[in-house]
């Protein structure tokens, strides 16, 4: 009987599409809060930034507004990955932004968990009944807004705790933590899995969001470059200004591919925080972003002028755009392809290992 209740059971979590598994909440849920993210937070600050420095109010408005929806666009985008039928996918537009708001400077991290459960929970009942369309928002809205009041402070505060926690330790020990953030989040962003809503989740900016910035930019740099030879131009510009994600595949058949890069980071990011002590003071998700669309460094620009306009930098020197120019683009271009020769020499990366499929 007992065996017989738990097959049941099964199957109907299987009819709701309720997978529980890492891959389905730590890589297609955070993967996709990070792209909810980049269609509000971030595209909105770029937009705004643009407006403001020239003088265009029709775009500082867009981007006001734009800013204004991260929490539903994160809700409605994790939502989508998890596969909700749609009277749950739209009611989470309420969900995301009430754990948004609740969450604090935490937000991120609180949308994503509690989205999680209310997605799950409005799944559960969705179609099983026949006031569907009062029900399932119901519950999809309930579970999530009361789980925001309970649980969206306490997950703010603890994300908030971690950022600080790692920015305190960058500006102490800006060395080896310069080498520890940048190499992190780094292989993060080539994983499949968000190293911008891991930044975005802890706040990540100041020194740290320098070092993360670095790291991000060795390995999308360092990949473009060092795989120059297979990939051309396509692959150049598809890895440099898109995704080192691209070389996964290639990472699986051979790791050795995978370490030019990523003792570049180890060197660009003690670089950028002991060197040119680059902060990354804008949006904590550029932290994440490396290159992609030249995110990470208008997150450094924008960082630059929220400073100024704050009263704690003059002005923006040449030594400010010095830095961001070796440590984004000129460092990962030439430290890498020098590491992968001897590597290459000896047989550990071969030709074509890192050969694309564009």
């Amino acid at each position: 009987m007992e065996n017989t209740n738990k097959k049941g059971f099964k199957a109907f979590l299987a009819k709701k599409d309720i997978v529980f598994s890492a891959k389905r909440y730590g890589i297609d849920a955070l993967g996709a809060m990070a792209q909810g993210l980049f269609a509000s937070l971030l595209i909105g600050t770029i937009l705004k930034t643009l407006g403001q420095q020239a003088g265009i109010d029709v775009l500082v408005e867009i981007g006001t507004f734009a800013q204004g929806a991260t929490g539903p666009a994160m809700a409605v985008a994790i939502g989508y990955a998890l596969k909700c039928p749609p009277l749950v996918l739209f009611s989470l537009v309420a969900v995301g932004s009430a754990a948004n708001s609740l969450g604090g400077a935490g937000g991120p991290l609180s949308v994503l968990v509690i989205t999680i459960f209310a997605a799950e929970f409005g799944k559960l009942v969705s179609k099983e009944t026949k006031v569907d369309i009062i029900v399932t928002p119901s519950v999809t809205i309930c579970i999530g807004v009361l789980l925001s009041m309970w649980w969206a402070p306490s997950i703010g505060a603890a994300a908030s705790a971690v950022g600080n926690a790692i920015k305190w330790a960058t500006e102490l020990q800006p060395f080896f933590m310069g080498i520890a953030v940048s190499v992190i989040v780094g292989m993060a962003l080539t994983l499949p899995i968000s190293s911008a809503a891991i930044c975005a989740a802890l706040g990540l900016t100041g020194l740290a969001g320098g070092a993360a910035v670095a790291g991000c930019c060795a390995q999308m740099v360092g990949f473009a470059v060092m795989s120059f030879k297979e990939n051309k131009w396509g692959g150049l510009l598809a890895q440099g200004i898109g995704t080192s994600m691209l070389q996964v595949p290639n990472i699986v058949k051979n790791p050795w591919v995978w370490v030019p890069p990523t003792l570049a980071s180890a060197i660009t990011g003690p670089i950028a925080t002991c060197v040119f002590r680059m902060q990354m003071n804008g949006d904590a998700v550029a932290s994440g972003m490396g290159t992609c669309g030249f995110v990470g460094q208008i997150g450094v620009y924008t960082g630059w002028l929220n400073d100024m306009v704050a009263g704690t930098k003059a002005g923006i020197t040449s030594m400010d755009w010095m830095g961001m120019l070796l440590i984004c683009f000129v460092l990962p271009a030439v430290l890498t392809p020098i590491i992968a020769y001897p590597m290459r020499k000896k047989g550990l990366i071969k030709e074509n290992d890192l050969k694309l499929d564009l």
